[in-house]
């Protein structure tokens, strides 16, 4: 016990607790007979630590680790998607203080609101409560994936977010390791269980069709879980993105002129063919309307005003990704660009195109 605590960072007295509670009992005996843990105790007990330094109180740890459907994958993929949730409100509350910087060092006044709100709801807003806002189902995209699903019955939606686009015709069952995302599921949404794409509690052929949108770039191994979801499911529709065509970053004008760095944000995100190739399908191009409703990054390419408009970016991952220096050059760039009319003139051509090809891509297997 003391080699564990030791290695473990806490004290006896708190094994011994754990093990008073039943939270984590030594099972295993060594040759003199005194109690020992197990490799299967170390690994329960290595939960338990993530979760408690995560700030989760014994009461939910417990229920946390005590899941019988959740194995060790599965855990390792939560407390990741917890870390990254952690990851991205520092991000959000250093853009917030890098801008109160900015601010003050041009003697403009930050109000109390602006200064408390760092740490309050607008920091939640700033990493997913303008979600709900601007990500709503684009009816013209969502045709396409119910289409896609066939006559899939049970459906698995993976990486589901708020489940802009689950099918209300269908038997769904979801999965989004983010807790701030199921947070956000609207009343009656379908059931939804934390777990990530790459380990999947289900056993294999669980479900008629299995779907993702727009989610592969988040996961840590997108071959992976392609691969599972393959496994689970008869049929599987992933709306994903194409970086195979050489150039394909000028596709369009903003990470063209604005945003180059987007590049770096997919640079070890595997090929449409290769991830095609992983579960056997065929690739659909996804147009996107001039209108589209639904706020993704690549939605108002004919209304370039909305990239000005904090809560509009707010809802796109790869702003956080690039870092605010990047995010202030691009927008101020813009900006300029929008009141000069060079914006105007580079893509007059836009003008006339009710859709955009802009890389989207609908695998079906």
């Amino acid at each position: 016990m003391g080699r564990v605590a030791e290695l473990g960072g806490v004290s006896v007295r708190t094994l011994h607790h754990y093990d008073e509670i039943g939270l984590v009992r030594p099972s295993a005996r060594t040759p003199a007979g005194y109690r020992a843990y197990s490799a299967a105790d170390v690994e329960r007990l290595r939960e338990v630590l993530a979760y408690r330094r995560l700030g989760f109180g014994l009461r939910e740890v417990a229920e946390l680790v005590g899941e019988g459907s959740t194995d060790a994958a599965a855990h390792l993929h939560r407390l990741r998607g917890l870390l990254l949730e952690r990851r991205d409100r520092a991000d959000a509350m250093i853009s917030a203080i890098d801008r109160e910087l900015d601010a003050r060092a041009k003697g403009e006044t930050v109000t109390p609101e602006e200064q408390l709100g760092m740490l309050g709801a607008r920091l939640y807003d700033a990493i997913g409560g303008a979600y709900p806002a601007t990500r709503r189902t684009e009816p013209r995209i969502a045709a396409q994936i119910w289409d896609a699903l066939g006559d899939a019955r049970t459906v698995l939606n993976v990486g589901a977010g708020t489940g802009s686009y689950e099918p209300l015709d269908r038997e769904v069952t979801a999965v989004e390791p983010s807790a701030v995302m199921r947070a956000q599921r609207p009343a009656g949404a379908a059931p939804c269980l934390a777990a990530g794409a790459e380990s999947l509690p289900f056993a294999d052929g669980s479900f008629d069709a299995a779907m993702a949108v727009s989610t592969v770039h988040h996961w840590q191994d997108p071959i992976a879980g392609l691969r599972e979801l393959r496994r689970v499911a008869r049929r599987v529709v992933v709306l994903t993105f194409d970086t195979d065509e050489p150039g394909w970053p000028d596709r369009f004008w903003l990470t063209r002129d604005y945003l180059p760095e987007f590049t770096g944000v997919l640079a070890d995100f595997p090929s449409l063919a290769g991830m095609a190739g992983a579960i056997g399908a065929r690739a659909e191009s996804v147009p996107v309307p001039w209108d589209c409703t639904d706020g993704l990054f690549e939605a108002y390419w004919r209304r370039p005003g909305a990239y000005l408009q904090e809560h509009v970016r707010r809802a796109m991952s790869v702003w956080t990704r690039v870092g605010p220096e990047v995010e202030q050059r691009a927008v101020r760039s813009l900006g300029e660009d929008l009141a000069s009319g060079r914006w105007a003139e580079r893509n007059r051509d836009l003008a006339e195109l009710d859709t955009a090809d802009l890389g989207l891509r609908l695998l079906v297997a």
